[in-house]
């Protein structure tokens, strides 16, 4: 490997409309809901953070003015001596050196004062506050205007990327990614640890102008540890980078190393400076690298979004499944003879033995009566209140068995457990179920009776319903809709016998037979609506913390368009 005397130079594509587009395409990365935590998404955050950084921090501000001046970002591994090369080419200390780690832990930015107010104006990096000193607090630079660096050129030493602080790694990531060049440096020491070259591989990946700094090195090992280190180099798909050798040596009190040991690179840069030309060359190189990653980058996370998507959908499907077939369970436990027993069948049959229900009925009725055990006379509150107890155990029952089972449901993944633990007692019907499920049963009741009521209010049945009474009329049908038996009529309720038949004889001699097909079926209805309206409600629990659909589907179609917008077929293209 030769010793450098340019950047290869990128030939840049640059179109109508590709500022606005990155804008676009900056914006919708930047509002993706990656809220699940389905497997993978801490790396799909990271990548959302990584794209968005840089297009915000780089790649719009530079397309906005490709004239400003190059930003150098000194970037490496911890002790590899970044602070005081950064020192020795501007000729005076600028920046922190010592032995304690980590020694970098501002930023400095140093530039020319002709370059102050492009640095100062926030629109690279705009992330980052500037200060004029050193500051421990986060995304702070510490810009420092120095007349011994040349106009045009910039440089900024940035913290340890293997470093222990793990603010500090994020923030060398988010400088190296702001860097028209990214100037590496590395020790005989540290050349070939892992951490420098994951970075540099990203690099190569990415088109990035970079150059490497051989430091601390002794004379004696300099030749051999170069020529190992080009070699890798080229290995890594870097054959063509800047190699620069600076010798072990001690720095001055001011933090600077003898002027020879760093001329090549002082002078290198200084060129850079002077040729405007090769400078924008070298900003245009990174940038398309930039793009291409950013946008390669982006078709990465439509993915990740379309597994969100997929993964918010399941988890409502899950939910609306165990709920639906919680409520056609509870419809069916309510209407096939499952709520005719114990309490309600007991008070049923003593209410109908005792014969109060036929006694002013006609007497085609009362034949029903004869086959029915004579008891003490029980009133029709008494059936009305058990069936009322019943109706609320048995909502409450399925409401509670619904809450383990979506909680079940939901254990079974990696997002669901996460919500799960951010909501407690979600395997428990809410708190006020109970109370709810008593006021459905008693609001139910009241309907049942108004139906009773203007059912009976037709001239025709108008005397047979007062002679029964809507209370009892009203507690037979419920006993009707409960057994299930609204549909038979004639020969087939005589087959069916039982209690629950006898009810409904009683009613289809009062109202007739179609009647009562008509009124079991709106009751049914009624109840159904009313159960289908809590259990929705103690489904939206679950369904409250799942991202809004819509949202993550609209994030969608605005990712996938924004990345159509700036990754147009070549051919349309003008260079």
């Amino acid at each position: 490997m030769t010793e450098p005397t340019a950047v290869p130079v990128s030939e840049a594509v640059v179109e109508d409309g590709l500022l606005q587009g990155l804008s676009g395409l900056a914006a919708a990365v930047v509002a993706m809901p990656l809220v699940l935590e389905i497997p993978g998404v801490e790396d799909d955050r990271a990548l959302q953070r990584e794209i968005s950084e840089q297009l915000g921090d780089y790649v719009v501000p530079r397309l906005e003015n490709l004239e400003a001046p190059l930003l150098v970002v000194v970037g490496g591994s911890t002790g590899a001596g970044k602070s005081t090369l950064v020192n020795s080419i501007v000729g005076r200390r600028v920046t922190a050196t010592g032995v304690l780690r980590p020694t970098t832990r501002t930023p400095v930015l140093v530039h020319h004062p002709a370059d102050t107010e492009w640095f100062r104006s926030g629109r690279v990096l705009p992330e980052f506050v500037r200060t004029g000193s050193n500051s421990r607090r986060a995304n702070t630079i510490r810009q420092v205007a120095c007349s011994t660096l040349w106009p045009g050129v910039a440089v900024l030493d940035a913290p340890d990327f293997d470093s222990i602080d793990e603010t500090n790694r994020d923030m060398a990531e988010q400088l190296l990614g702001a860097a028209d060049l990214w100037l590496f440096v590395t020790s005989a020491a540290r050349y070939a640890d892992q951490v420098p070259w994951d970075y540099l591989r990203r690099a190569s990946e990415r088109d990035a102008s970079v150059a490497v700094v051989l430091d601390r090195t002794s004379p004696e090992a300099l030749v051999d540890v170069r020529r190992h280190l080009a070699h890798m180099l080229s290995e890594h798909g870097l054959s063509d980078v800047a190699l620069f050798s600076v010798p072990e040596s001690t720095p001055d009190s001011e933090g600077v190393l003898p002027a020879g040991d760093v001329q090549p690179i002082a002078s290198w840069l200084q060129q850079l400076a002077a040729d405007e030309a090769q400078r924008r060359e070298i900003v245009l190189s990174t940038l398309q690298g930039a793009i291409r990653h950013d946008i390669e980058s982006s078709r990465r996370l439509e993915g990740a979004l379309a597994r969100q998507v997929d993964a918010a959908k399941q988890l409502s499907h899950d939910v609306e499944s165990v709920y639906r077939a919680a409520h056609a369970d509870l419809m069916t436990a309510a209407t096939d003879g499952t709520m005719l027993r114990g309490e309600v069948l007991a008070r049923w049959q003593d209410y109908v033995g005792s014969g109060e229900i036929f006694r002013r009925l006609e007497r085609t009725v009362g034949s029903w009566r004869d086959r029915l055990f004579r008891r003490t006379p029980t009133q029709p509150e008494e059936v009305e209140e058990a069936a009322l107890s019943g109706l609320h155990l048995l909502i409450l029952d399925r409401a509670e068995r619904a809450a383990e089972e979506a909680a079940r449901a939901w254990d079974g993944t990696a997002a669901g457990r996460d919500l799960l633990d951010s909501r407690k007692s979600l395997d428990r019907a809410s708190r006020d179920v109970r109370v709810r499920a008593e006021r459905i049963a008693r609001e139910w009741r009241e309907s049942v009776f108004e139906l009773v009521s203007e059912q009976g209010a037709d001239k025709k049945s108008k005397a047979r319903a007062l002679s029964l009474g809507v209370n009892a009329a009203g507690v037979t049908l419920m006993v009707v809709v409960f057994a299930g038996t609204a549909g038979l009529t004639g020969a087939e309720l005589g087959i069916a016998g039982g209690t629950a038949a006898a009810g409904q004889a009683v009613l289809n001699a009062v109202f007739g037979d179609q009647a009562v097909r008509s009124l079991a079926e709106q009751a049914g209805r009624d109840l159904s609506r009313r159960i289908e309206d809590l259990l929705a409600d103690e489904a939206d629990r679950y369904l409250a913390l799942l991202p809004d659909q819509a949202r993550l589907e609209n994030a969608h179609w605005q990712l996938e368009t924004a990345i159509n917008t700036v990754d147009r077929p070549k051919g349309r293209r003008r260079r």
